[in-house]
């Protein structure tokens, strides 16, 4: 795949349009392990590249732009559903699931189609803007003591509840991604790059990720 060559900052004039520079198109799409930190970096990312960040929070407008409870919206996000109690007829689908994912693809369309250059978490954004030449997908994994003890700290668990989390999140994640995506969740075949958190830390990690974009951009000066 043939990345588009996107400059990200003129810090000399200090002009940044439409997330990119002279109107170019990056996007960066960031799936991630439960516990990895994935979020996180993902955020602080963008912050760097000064991009938009798209996350579940892209369902609080969706809402608002149906007139429709937001916390049903949150209910359903990134679940897979039952297929056996599911019912489809034509486009048409009874599934709460079903119908959440492909808001949220619908709006991560709107933004790619729209020029926006931004960071998206998850919700099988590589494959759901996979013909984009200017996407650049991660994913993001740790080692499995780093992982339950960052689940630890942030829900204040014991080990064992901090490892039911995190594999019932994983397994979830898995699933709502495998129904929806060509590729498998966490095959490094389906991403541009895989990073393991855990080694160097969120900050670090981050530094890493901005100068993969650099090298992928041809900016050297970012």
């Amino acid at each position: 795949m043939h990345i588009c060559k996107v400059l990200l900052i003129l810090r000399a004039q200090n002009v940044y349009r439409n997330g990119g520079f002279m109107g170019e198109q990056l996007i960066i799409s960031i799936s991630r392990e439960y516990g990895s930190g994935g979020h996180e970096i993902a955020r602080k990312l963008a912050d760097r590249l000064e991009l938009a960040f798209y996350d579940r929070c892209m369902l609080d407008e969706i809402a608002e732009q149906m007139n429709a409870d937001v916390s049903d919206f949150h209910k359903y996000d990134e679940k897979p559903g039952n297929r056996l109690l599911s019912r489809r007829v034509g486009n048409h689908t009874n599934s709460y699931e079903e119908i959440i994912a492909q808001f949220q693809f619908d709006y991560i369309r709107k933004k790619a189609e729209s020029g926006e250059s931004f960071v998206v978490v998850g919700r099988c954004s590589e494959n759901v803007l996979k013909d984009y030449d200017c996407l650049i997908s991660v994913f993001v994994t740790g080692d499995k003591e780093h992982k339950i003890q960052r689940v630890m700290e942030h829900f204040d668990l014991s080990e064992s509840e901090a490892y039911t989390k995190m594999r019932r999140h994983d397994r979830t994640r898995k699933q709502y991604h495998n129904r929806y995506s060509e590729g498998k969740w966490g095959d490094a075949t389906y991403y541009d790059m895989c990073i393991n958190s855990s080694p160097l830390g969120i900050e670090k990690t981050v530094n890493v990720l901005e100068n993969y974009v650099k090298e992928r951009t041809g900016n050297q000066e970012l």
